[in-house]
C-alpha cells in the first residue's frame, strides 16, 4: 500500500505533485495503521504558512494524539473539509479521500528531495 507515484516523509506523511504547482499531502497507510480509528484532526487553515519539518497539525485517535509535518515550506492553499465530520475516512481512503492539506511550495525542488516509494518501502520495512 504504497504507490509508487507519490514521495514520502521518514514521519509518514505522502506528497501528490511535482512541487510546480500546489502539492497534496495526507499520511500514509502505515501511519493510519499504526494510529488506530482516527476521531479528530486539527489542521492550518488555507493562507497557513508552514515549515518543511515542523508541525502543521494533529491527528488524534482512540490510541494517541500525533503531530503531523509539513513536509515542505509553503502557503497552504487548502485544507480537506471533508474530515471535520469524518476523520474516519484517513482509515479508508488515506491517499484518496483522506488526504489533509494542499501546499504551494515556496521551493519547487523540495518535493525531489523526499523520499520515493522504494526508499520509504525499505524504511517501512526494516
Amino acid at each position: 500500500m504504497i504507490p509508487d507515484d507519490l514521495r514520502y516523509t521518514a514521519e509518514h506523511e505522502w506528497v501528490a505533485g511535482d512541487g510546480t504547482g500546489v502539492v497534496r499531502v495526507g499520511i500514509t497507510h502505515f501511519a493510519q495503521d499504526a494510529l488506530g480509528d482516527i476521531v479528530f484532526v486539527q489542521l492550518p487553515d488555507a493562507g497557513a504558512v508552514v515549515a518543511a519539518g515542523e508541525s502543521l497539525g494533529e491527528i488524534e485517535s482512540t490510541k494517541s494524539v500525533s503531530e503531523i509535518y509539513s513536509p515542505v515550506s509553503g502557503t497552504v492553499a487548502a485544507r480537506n473539509e471533508a474530515l471535520g465530520d469524518t476523520p474516519e475516512v484517513i482509515n479508508t481512503d488515506p491517499y484518496g479521500a483522506g488526504w489533509l492539506v494542499e501546499i504551494t511550495p515556496d521551493d519547487p525542488t523540495a518535493v525531489d528531495g523526499l523520499l520515493t516509494a522504494g526508499a520509504y518501502r525499505e524504511l517501512t520495512e526494516s
